[in-house]
């Protein structure tokens, strides 16, 4: 298979907007500066490596958001930078067709691809909630888990079991960590994850050949390191004690903090306020919603998600917010150059045609 840097010569991608692109491509991933040299290496070196993205019990909500992803453009993961073999959401194949390729692709890079779980396994009736090709999913989780060389369960279906394992779970749903326990599982929970989340995650892997360092429950620390509360920009409201106690109040109308409505910020551990959604457009809170904690474990059982958590004081006193611009900022400037280069490969892909 091709290098990075070899897809991008084909395509007509200068040696100066590639620099652009791994340079944004490390910060993106959380790393140092000092990390570029290595990542521009890797991007030189490392062939591009075969994924399979199977799907359980879940609403194709992580698909959704990873197709949207901006930085860098979920086309150019799939087609450039990882050798996407199988996904029965958006192949153009289906079927025996499909079936047979995912078996090939097992036996041929046994060892060698990773595994992308979407949704969770009913275990069940023997597995009868959900069927893939006739059988139980729970046995392709299985098979296709076997010779992969690790694991990602995205969003909280898999990581965590989300509305499917809520009380009283019919169909007795687990998160996938319950069936496969010989491989490595990168748990990357929310519904749906962040689109540039899931790009971070698949491009340090490929690029690294290792899974990133994962906090205490199995996630990556880059981008689950930091509560929502720590980056909000009602933060200060929160400190000064300013908090919207009804939706519509005069609270809300001026931006106060939404924890006594029921925000689970402070104990939710995302991306949600630094990254944001659709190229660092907005989130929940950003748009007068509280966060109702889909990254964490049992959020469904959690509830109700309009009132106030307890354990978390209430301060009152005045404190600076945190500024978090500069990362808002970051993050656009890194989206237009990623832009760049993928505006020059679909041209060069119309040429071709």
């Amino acid at each position: 298979m091709e290098t990075f840097w070899e897809v991008f010569k084909r395509h007509g991608v200068s040696r100066r907007d590639f620099l652009k692109f791994a340079t944004t491509i490390t910060g993106l991933m959380g790393l140092a500066p000092s990390m570029v040299p290595e990542v521009v290496r890797a991007m030189e070196t490392k062939p591009r490596v075969p994924v399979l993205w199977i799907h359980g019990l879940e609403c194709t909500c992580c698909s959704e958001s990873f197709i949207r992803s901006a930085t860098p453009l979920a086309s150019d993961v799939v087609l450039s930078m990882i050798s996407l073999e199988y996904d029965d959401t958006l192949s153009a194949a289906a079927g025996e067709a499909v079936e047979k390729h995912r078996e090939r692709i097992i036996k041929e890079y046994w060892g060698n691809y990773i595994l992308a779980v979407e949704g969770n396994p009913p275990l069940g009736e023997d597995g009868m909630y959900c069927i893939i090709g006739g059988r139980p999913f729970v046995e392709i989780l299985k098979e296709s888990a076997e010779g992969a060389k690790a694991v990602i369960a995205w969003g909280s279906c898999a990581s965590w079991g989300c509305v499917q394992a809520a009380k009283p779970n019919p169909t007795t749903a687990v998160p996938i960590d319950k069936v496969i326990k010989d491989k490595p599982i990168i748990k990357v929970p929310g519904c749906p994850p962040i689109a540039e989340v899931m790009t971070g995650v698949i491009m340090y892997m490929v690029l690294f050949d290792r899974i990133p360092p994962l906090d205490s429950q199995g996630r990556p620390k880059m981008f689950y390191g930091n509560r929502i509360h720590d980056t909000c920009y009602r933060r200060s409201f929160f400190n000064a004690g300013q908090f919207v106690e009804q939706f519509d109040d005069e609270g809300a109308k001026k931006g106060w903090c939404l924890y006594k409505v029921g925000c689970r910020g402070p104990t939710t551990y995302n991306s949600c306020g630094n990254m944001r959604w659709y190229n660092g457009l907005s989130y929940p809170i950003q748009s007068g919603h509280g966060c109702i904690g889909c990254a964490e474990n049992n959020f469904w059982d959690n509830g109700p998600f309009y009132e106030r958590i307890g354990g978390i004081p209430v301060p009152g006193i005045e404190s600076k917010a945190d500024k978090v611009g500069a990362i808002a900022a970051a993050a656009a400037a890194g989206g237009a150059i990623i832009h760049g280069i993928a505006s020059k490969i679909r041209k060069s892909g119309e040429k071709e045609e």
